[in-house]
């Protein structure tokens, strides 16, 4: 049975789809973009503040399912500009200081609400 997880601490779906599914052990989060749930406001000031609210938007949801960012084993990164990377990359690492889960990073011309990063991960506990 899937258990589906919609917590006021991560932006609520902007489409048909939930910010994250409980299958079993595992956790498959939809991709986050910076916004801030507790403002409704963008968080895009630069790279870097609008790459920790992704992460603290993964972080409310791995919270809900009790579970931590050392339970992901797989990320999605997608970036409107790969120059970037260098920033996303130095944020991303701070919450995954040892073993980080597999990955991939993509440049796209366009993400919701036009923001700069969007992050999705699977995690399992």
């Amino acid at each position: 049975m899937k258990k589906v997880i919609q917590i006021p601490g991560a932006p609520a779906p902007i489409g048909p789809y939930s910010q994250a599914i409980l299958k079993n052990d595992t956790l498959y989060v939809s991709g986050q973009i910076p916004l801030n749930p507790a403002t409704g406001e963008l968080v895009v000031e630069n790279i870097e503040a609008a790459t920790h609210q992704v992460l603290k938007n993964i972080g409310a949801l791995l919270n809900e399912a009790n579970m931590k960012f050392s339970d992901v084993v797989k990320c999605t990164i997608f970036v409107k500009d790969l120059s970037d990377f260098a920033a996303v990359n130095g944020v991303y690492a701070q919450y995954f200081q040892n073993n980080p889960p597999a990955r991939e990073t993509v440049e796209v011309s366009r993400l919701p609400l036009d923001v700069p990063v969007e992050i999705s991960c699977i995690a399992i506990n």
